[in-house]
């Protein structure tokens, strides 16, 4: 974990401080700040200072004072239709690129928004969530991605929860996840309750409503009702960056002991790190969402200044336990893990 970190750091190091060499000259140089002059929108995608967006605004921040562009951002509070119009709004200012996490709105919603940005020359970085159709569509134009793999994601946080926890065919588990959500952003719920049920274990399904969606303290009374409905429940998956940052709260609430019921989530966070060295919180995969704000950036100014088709990056590889989270901690501190 410690050695793929670091070289993710010096990889971003390498990309914001390289000199490159025009063609054709044998002097000409690009210097620091070379994105200057380029007018970029930035979806952090959550709510302000939200967990998880926070981290990804941080990501944009830090390109931007690397690169030079200037940045506008929208704060979406996790909410497609709002979302929505807010790409609407941002398409028609008609800036040099849109980046960070627009994919929640699905291809549906975003490919006629998408067509219209690509017409008068608004270039697309993508984040979080994929647009299969858009992503593809737009590749060569600078269209790129950067997150997790979805389906697969979920389907590996589920499979490594199941070793560790020694879950077995016919014990019980409780899955809180976005199963109805637009587009690619549904498919890691998916992938979660397909590999449990692949193992012969039960779900219990309850979706994530808009109100804990945006604020995650309001769905306690759900997950506490939850819990008095199944006692039998063994292990609790729950798919949201946000509400995984919750899990000590929650559990409090249900007057649940530290261990006492594996739970695995996603995304790091200050109370993340918190809650897994407490013991409330047992297993996260670390999603690098500052990675989904720096990247975008990066694409973005790399399509705009050079021409450069899009980025695709797959930010979910890694697992947080107890293990190592000593070592993620003060980087989550800061708000960069």
């Amino acid at each position: 974990m410690k050695a793929r970190v670091l070289i993710g750091i010096t990889t971003l190091a390498l990309v914001s401080s390289v000199t490159i060499a025009t063609v054709g000259t044998s002097s000409a140089a690009v210097q620091s700040r070379w994105c200057a002059g380029v007018n970029i929108v930035g979806f952090p995608g959550g709510p302000q200072g939200g967990a998880f967006a926070v981290n990804v605004y941080n990501g944009m921040l830090q390109a931007a004072k690397d690169l030079g562009p200037n940045m506008k951002y929208y704060w979406s509070n996790w909410d497609p239709s709002l979302m929505t119009s807010q790409l609407k709004e941002a398409v028609a200012a008609k800036p040099d690129a849109i980046v960070g996490i627009i994919g929640l709105i699905g291809d549906a919603s975003a490919d006629p928004i998408l067509a219209k940005a690509y017409a008068q020359g608004t270039t697309i970085a993508n984040a979080n969530s994929q647009l299969p159709i858009a992503d593809a569509k737009y590749n060569a134009q600078g269209q790129g991605f950067v997150g997790a793999i979805n389906y697969t994601a979920g389907g590996d946080l589920a499979k490594e929860a199941i070793k560790r926890a020694g879950l077995k065919s016919g014990d019980e588990a409780f899955v809180w996840g976005l199963k109805g959500a637009a587009g690619d952003r549904a498919r890691r719920t998916v992938g979660i309750i397909d590999a449990l049920q692949a193992e012969g274990i039960k779900v219990d399904y309850q979706e994530i409503d808009q109100a804990t969606n945006t604020t995650p303290t309001a769905g306690t009374p759900t997950f506490v009702g939850v819990l008095a409905a199944h006692p039998a429940i063994k292990a609790v998956f729950i798919d949201h960056g946000g509400l995984t940052a919750t899990a000590a709260t929650y559990m409090k609430a249900a007057s649940k002991a530290a261990g006492s019921i594996y739970v695995a989530g996603f995304d790091m966070s200050p109370a993340t790190a918190t809650a897994i060295k407490s013991g409330y919180l047992s297993l996260v995969i670390d999603q690098q969402e500052y990675l989904q704000g720096y990247i975008p950036v990066l694409n973005a100014c790399l399509t705009k200044k050079y021409g450069f088709s899009g980025l695709n990056v797959n930010t979910s590889a890694g697992f947080v336990d107890k293990s190592n989270v000593a070592f993620i901690a003060p980087l989550a501190n800061k708000l960069i893990r």
